[in-house]
This record gives C-alpha cells, structure tokens and sequence, in this order.
C-alpha cells in the first residue's frame, strides 16, 4: 500500500511522461505536489524505486521509469498536474535537471594496459543525481569483470570515481599500475609494499612495491542497469 503521497508523486510521474515523453524535473515534482522542499520528493522516489513502480535510469539525465502503477488505492491528492504540464507543453519551464543532475565524463571500460586518461572521450557523458556525488571531482566509469563481485560491483556496473591521488585503507580505488595499466581493487598497504585485494576468491592479490602504482580515484557510488 502506498501512501497517498507516493501514490500521488507516481501518478504525476506517469502523466507527465506520457504527455511529454520526458520525466519532470525535481523543481516540477515539488511543483506538482505543493512540497516546500525537493528532499521530500527525493524519499518518496526512494520509496517507489524500493517497492518495484519506479526504476532509475543512469544513462539519461531524467532518469525516472514507471514500472507500474498501483491497484485499488485511494485517489491521489490534487496535485496541480495541468498546470506543470502546461508549462512544459508551451515552452515556459526552465529546464531544472542541472539543478539535481550532474553530467560527468563517462569514461571506457577499464581495459589492461590503457592509462585511465586514455580512457575519455570528450563526447561520452552520463547524468548522475547530485545526492550521488561528493564536493571533489569525480567521473564514471565502465566495469569490465567479476573480479569484484562480492563487493557488490558487477560487470557492466557503471561506477562514479571520486577523484583523488590518495586513499585510505580498505578504500576501493582506481589504481594505475606502471603507468600502463588501470584496475578497480580495494587498497590494502603492507610494509614495503601496496596490495591491490580484489574481492572474489578466484583472483590473487596484487602485491607491489609502492613506486609502481599511482592512485586515480576513489568508488563514490554505482549505478546499475536491470
């Protein structure tokens, strides 16, 4: 059972997608729903996201899907859709997404021998909400192999990268191993020595002298498709 919020944010959702083939921006939503505050409408997406009506789409900047719509529950509660819709429909809404959407570098798939910088291409971008993101740059990238699958990262994942040249142990990090090759393993530092722990039993450890690897980044967070 929904509340009559949620059931009323998924029903705004669901019109203005089939009215203009886009998701409404989180100003839209508060809009259409009267809520004083977009962190409102951030739990009650959570909340559909986590029950199975909406999904998140991480390679667009409106990234909203309806997966379903509720039975037998209440109506939902005026929340001032003509109007939101009018406004889309003749061009007088701003277009909000910046607002909660940040577009970053999306870069390949970590391939062995191939610098992560050589990786960019300028014209590959992905949207990620900015609840996503920390206050230091970050980039997404593309995970090839298993090799850390039980840290819950899959292949296909797209991972967002904090960037950094430092990193705590036990961190998962970006690692550039004689300047030639990239990998994805958690940080683990012995005497004389840094470790590059993968996190599947099929895999060894990689263990090198400290002057051979060079950190690029630190796992933010992870986007994954269905």
């Amino acid at each position: 059972m929904l509340t009559k919020k949620q059931h009323a944010l998924l029903v705004f959702i669901n019109d203005y997608i089939q009215t203009t083939g886009l998701s409404p921006s989180f100003e839209e939503m508060k809009e259409g729903l009267d809520l004083k505050s977009k962190s409102g409408i951030h739990r009650l997406i959570n909340a559909l996201v986590e029950r199975g009506f909406l999904a998140r789409l991480p390679n667009k900047a409106r990234a909203l899907e309806v997966r379903k719509l509720p039975e037998n529950v209440p109506a939902a509660s005026n929340t001032n859709r003509p109007s939101a819709m009018q406004k889309k429909s003749t061009g007088a809404t701003e277009d909000h997404s910046s607002e909660e959407v940040a577009q970053l570098p999306l870069y390949g798939k970590i391939a062995a021998g191939t610098p992560i910088e050589a990786l960019r291409n300028e014209q590959d971008t992905i949207g990620i909400p900015m609840s996503m993101l920390g206050l230091q740059p970050c980039y997404a990238l593309t995970v090839e192999g298993d090799s850390m699958i039980k840290a819950g990262i899959m292949d296909g994942d797209i991972v967002v990268i904090e960037k950094c040249d430092r990193a705590s142990d036990g961190e998962i990090v970006v690692a550039l191993v004689d300047e030639e090759e990239v990998t994805l393993k958690r940080l683990r530092r012995e005497v004389g020595s840094i470790v590059l722990m993968p996190e599947n039993d099929a895999y060894q450890p990689i263990r090198l002298t400290p002057n051979r690897v060079r950190i690029q980044g630190r796992i933010r967070s992870l986007l994954r498709s269905y």
